[in-house]
C-alpha cells in the first residue's frame, strides 16, 4: 500500500478540496470576504545563503522537524515564511517581503529543506530549487496516511523509518531517502516512566479528537468518538482545528449524551491514557510510557494498514509499546544531513 497520489500534486489538491464541499456550497450562499494573499517573507541570516528553508507552520511538528536542527547548523541560511521567522537563536541580517521571482540574494542557495512541496512556501521554494538545480530535501513531521501529499520531483526525504519512506516514495524511483526519526516522538520519550506532567489530577482515559481528519468521514469520526467515550467513560478532547461550527454543534451533541468536552490541558501535558482513531498523540503518549490504543469501527484497509506500521494497538488489548529510539538525536541527524548537502 502507499499514497493514493503519488507524483501528481493536483489531483491531490483536487482531493483535498473535495472535502470540503459543504464549506464551498455555504461560501457560496452567503460570499465572505475573499482569499487573502498569500504574504512570502524572506528573512536572511548571512551575505550568501546555501540554504533556504520553508516554513508553512508555526505547529510543533513543523518546528521540531525543521526550526530545531537549524539551532545545530552554522550554515549561511535564509528562511521563507508567512510572518516573522522564528526565534534562530542568532539575528537576521535582512527581513523583506519577496514575490514569487527569485531573489538575487538566494542565487547561491544549494539546497533547500521543507515539509513538502503542497502549501504555498513550500511549494515556491522547491520551485526555486528547481530553477537553481538545488537540491530539494523533505523533512517527515507526522505519521503518513494513503492520503498524504506527493514528494517533489527528484526530493531526498529523511523520514521516520523505512517502512515510512517506502509508503511515501509509493514506487518512485526519483526519491531517495534517509531514516533520521521524529524529533516529535524524541522530546516524548524524555519522560518516559515519569509520566507526562500534568495540571489536573484527573486520570480517566481521554479520547483524542480528529473531526478535522478529511481521511474519514466526520459522521463516522463522531459517531466512533461518542461510543467510544460513552463505553469507557472517556473524556473527548477536541483537536485545536475543532472551531468550525458543525464542530461545536458535535461538542454540543456530546455534552447532552453525558460526555465530558474538555480541551484545555495541551496533548503534551496530559497523564492519563489515551484513545484515538489515528492521532500521532497514541504513539506520543506510548513514547511516554503511558497507556494508548486506537479504535475505530470497522476500519478500512488503509487504517488497518496504518496501524500496523506505527505499532498501533487496539483499544481491548495490551497498551501500544513505545516507538523505537533512535541512537542519535534526530535533530542532530537531519543538521548531519543538511551540512553535508549545503556544506
Amino acid at each position: 500500500m502507499g499514497l493514493i497520489h503519488a507524483s501528481d500534486l493536483t489531483a491531490w489538491r483536487q482531493w483535498q478540496e473535495s472535502r470540503h464541499r459543504l464549506r464551498q456550497l455555504r461560501h457560496a450562499v452567503h460570499p465572505g470576504p475573499g482569499p487573502q494573499p498569500q504574504r512570502f517573507v524572506l528573512t536572511t541570516y548571512d551575505p550568501e545563503p546555501r540554504l533556504l528553508v520553508a516554513l508553512d507552520s508555526s505547529s510543533p511538528t513543523s518546528h521540531a522537524a525543521l526550526v530545531e536542527p537549524l539551532a545545530r547548523l552554522d550554515l549561511p541560511v535564509a528562511v521563507l515564511s508567512p510572518g516573522p521567522a522564528p526565534d534562530l537563536g542568532r539575528p537576521p541580517l535582512t527581513q523583506q517581503d519577496v514575490g514569487t521571482d527569485l531573489p538575487d540574494a538566494l542565487r547561491g542557495v544549494v539546497a533547500v529543506v521543507s515539509l513538502g512541496h503542497y502549501l504555498p512556501r513550500g511549494e515556491l521554494a522547491h520551485h526555486w530549487a528547481r530553477d537553481l538545480g538545488a537540491q530539494s530535501v523533505v523533512v517527515q513531521h507526522g505519521a503518513l496516511t494513503p492520503y498524504a501529499p506527493p514528494l517533489p520531483p527528484g526530493a531526498r526525504l529523511l523520514a521516520w523509518s523505512d517502512a515510512d519512506a517506502d509508503f511515501w516514495r509509493s514506487g518512485r524511483t526519483d526519491v531517495e531517502h534517509e531514516v533520521v526519526g521524529s524529533q516529535l516522538l524524541w522530546h516524548a520519550g524524555l519522560v518516559t516512566g515519569a509520566g507526562a506532567p500534568s495540571s489536573t489530577s484527573d486520570r480517566r482515559l481521554t479520547y483524542l479528537g480528529q473531526m478535522h481528519a478529511a481521511e474519514l468521514s466526520r459522521a463516522r469520526l463522531v459517531r466512533a468518538a461518542a461510543a467510544h467515550c460513552r463505553a469507557h467513560d472517556a473524556v473527548y478532547r477536541p483537536h485545536p482545528s475543532e472551531r468550525d461550527r458543525l464542530s461545536r454543534l458535535a461538542h454540543g451533541g456530546f455534552r447532552r449524551l453525558g460526555i465530558t468536552v474538555d480541551g484545555s490541558t495541551p496533548l503534551a501535558r496530559l497523564a492519563g491514557p489515551v484513545v484515538s482513531v489515528f492521532s500521532t498523540g497514541v504513539i506520543e503518549a506510548a513514547a511516554q510510557g503511558r497507556d494508548a490504543w486506537v479504535d475505530f469501527p470497522r476500519p478500512p484497509a488503509w487504517l488497518a494498514e496504518f496501524w500496523e506500521r506505527y505499532g498501533m494497538h487496539r483499544s481491548g488489548s495490551a497498551p501500544t509499546p513505545p516507538p523505537p529510539r533512535p541512537d542519535v538525536e534526530p535533530s542532530r541527524r537531519v543538521a548531519e544531513v543538511l551540512r553535508e548537502v549545503a556544506g
